[in-house]
């Protein structure tokens, strides 16, 4: 579980977070919804300790990130799994070199162990023929399913993703979607994720977190959607959906 305590940050004098307190729960896919500009980005960043917030605290179960010292956060980041948007494969590695990137980093794993465990991740997300392929030579819905693998190598306890579904076409995004939440079940994870794709919203959304020029302005699960007199939240959620009808 992650908990946010009144987090703050401000850019050159204008606040883009403003106190904002949120619980992240384990074993269920949180996401964090906004327009573009309303400091989502930003929030995920300081949960994840790339920005350091202005005041507040966040707690890693129970352990404060803001108090960590160095070794302390190296050791955080080891339980953590990372999900970027564009997939950042390294193009000069294997499909399965880059599932072991992490391992040779952060694991005391021997070199033929962090292969089987890049192998049994690899065979997870369904790309256990892929091992040797390099990332040009696989679709962008396998890149995202290779760097999902990656994410998981090191069996982490929290795992955020930003805008996983982006680039991808609705078919390849509902699998993504469900992969991501069959893993969160599996592996008992805090997982956290940053998204624009308003399917992945009203389908996989169990925790939503929905920002507003900063603030937290709607809190609940997917079906509670549907029974909000938000005005923002439902012009945001189900303005998006019916244009991508239309």
């Amino acid at each position: 579980m992650i908990e946010l305590y009144g987090i703050q940050k401000s850019f050159d004098g204008r606040m883009v977070i403003k106190d904002i307190d949120a619980v992240f729960e384990t074993g269920r896919t949180n996401l964090i919804i906004g327009q573009s500009g309303s400091g989502k980005t930003v929030l995920l960043k300081c949960v994840v300790g790339l920005l350091e917030p202005d005041a507040g605290d966040i707690l890693y179960d129970g352990r404060s990130l803001t108090s960590m010292n160095k070794r302390e956060r190296v050791q955080l980041r080891t339980e953590m799994g990372m999900l970027f948007q564009g997939s950042a494969l390294f193009d000069s590695m294997t499909i399965e070199e880059n599932v072991q990137f992490p391992l040779s980093l952060f694991s005391s794993l021997s070199p033929l162990e962090q292969e089987k465990r890049a192998h049994y991740c690899l065979d997870r997300v369904g790309l256990s023929d892929s091992h040797k392929l390099f990332p040009a030579e696989i679709s962008g819905g396998m890149q995202k399913r290779a760097a999902i693998a990656r994410a998981i190598a090191l069996n982490p306890k929290y795992l955020f993703c930003d805008e996983p579904n982006s680039g991808l076409d609705p078919l390849t995004s509902i699998t993504i979607d469900e992969l991501i939440s069959d893993i969160t079940k599996e592996f008992n994870m805090t997982t956290v994720i940053n998204t624009h794709d308003m399917n992945s919203v009203l389908t996989m959304g169990e925790n939503i977190l929905f920002i507003y020029q900063g603030e937290k302005t709607w809190e609940g699960g997917h079906e509670a959607l549907y029974h909000s007199d938000n005005e923002r939240l439902n012009e945001f959620v189900f303005a998006s959906t019916l244009m991508k009808r239309t």
